[in-house]
């Protein structure tokens, strides 16, 4: 815990936006079995979210990558049986319930001016998870901070939106990344329920009568969500069909005991809510390349599978530290995925060949 936070005092100067240092580009691991895949996760600013099915394929086994920005969307709607509102953790997003308010017209800049101080995020309050969702991401049980929209309008309060920060535009160094450039500012939000669908009521933070907008969002049982863009007011299309997605590779909103909420670059997330679960393989002995390049199918340990939890590889797969980062050598990943079919995968580049961040590379195959 104590180096955590020393490594997390020591990136503070970045905070403004979230640029964290390289030092050298790391030696790459090269496993001899599998296809090899490079992410398009568009370099060190990370623009890219990067979802991809591992069994979708082209002709030269290619997995297909479906490639979203970051900031085309802000708020995704829950298909299934609960009325969940989850936000974008990609750009840093958080949403702080307005309190004695039930009139959105009511809410204005002045009278959130202290809460806007508190809903933020990577601020190093340790108090400032109550503002994320739940980063597990098991959200037909888990916590969000938009609280789960219920049948009486009444009980459906007004949210305060922080709503994150622009992809960077400015040049960064070799070996950073820059996850974060300016903000993206505030607006109030109201969720209610439509019949089963859901009815969005949002604005600037002094807006009302007509300067309030309305939106219907329908649940589409073929996708873990629908997406909508309040800057736009449009609904977008992001995730792929819950089951035509096993990994996303994104920029990623974590928490950390004693810290608070914290923003990650690197992340890579399983698509638990459609049914995709993993576990880590760590080699304590002998080669990493053979234990991988050995690893079948009557190896899978079914007990070791997590399936109500999106980070089982998040960053654990790169190692952070004040010399910089650089691929764990010694792990590698076995997932399962929606139509029960087994996969090995192991990351081998964090850097493309001049050492530039955002550009990573893993290895992986059918067992």
């Amino acid at each position: 815990m104590k180096k955590i936070l020393f490594y997390l005092v020591i990136g503070i100067s970045f905070i403004s936006q979230s640029c964290i240092n390289d030092n050298d580009d790391p030696v790459p691991f090269t496993a001899s079995e599998g296809t090899v895949v490079d992410a398009d996760v568009k370099g060190p600013t990370q623009p890219d979210q990067v979802w991809i099915d591992l069994s979708d394929v082209d002709q030269t086994g290619q997995p297909k990558q479906t490639l979203t920005k970051r900031t085309d969307w802000d708020l995704a709607f829950y298909s299934g049986n609960e009325f969940k509102v989850v936000l974008n953790s990609s750009i840093m997003m958080a949403a702080g319930k307005i309190s004695n308010v039930t009139d959105i017209n009511a809410v204005t800049s002045a009278n959130v001016a202290s809460l806007q101080s508190l809903v933020q995020v990577a601020n190093f309050n340790p108090n400032n998870t109550i503002y994320v969702d739940d980063v597990n991401g098991n959200y037909p049980s888990g916590y969000t901070a938009i609280g789960e929209v219920k049948a009486n309008d009444s009980e459906n309060a007004i949210y305060l939106l922080n709503m994150g920060k622009d992809i960077f535009t400015g040049n960064v160094a070799v070996g950073s990344v820059a996850t974060g450039g300016d903000s993206r500012g505030w607006m109030k939000v109201q969720v209610i329920r439509q019949g089963d669908a859901y009815k969005v009521k949002y604005g600037e933070l002094n807006a009302t009568g007509t300067n309030i907008k309305e939106v219907v969002i329908n649940k589409n049982t073929a996708y873990n969500y629908t997406f909508l863009s309040l800057k736009s007011g449009n609904k977008v299309s992001i995730q792929p069909e819950k089951n035509k997605w096993d990994i996303c590779f994104t920029v990623f909103t974590n928490t950390i005991e004693g810290a608070g909420s914290y923003i990650y670059a690197d992340f890579v997330t399983t698509n638990n809510l459609g049914s995709v679960s993993a576990y880590e393989v760590k080699t304590s002995t002998g080669s990493a390349v053979d234990a991988f390049n050995k690893f079948k199918s009557v190896d899978v340990d079914q007990s070791k599978f997590t399936h109500n939890d999106q980070r089982v590889i998040g960053s654990n797969w790169r190692e952070v530290g004040p010399s910089g980062y650089q691929v764990k050598g010694d792990v590698f990943y076995v997932i399962k995925d929606s139509a029960g079919d087994y996969y090995k995968l192991k990351f081998t580049r964090l850097t493309n060949n001049e050492g530039v961040r955002g550009y990573p590379k893993f290895q992986y195959s059918r067992l």
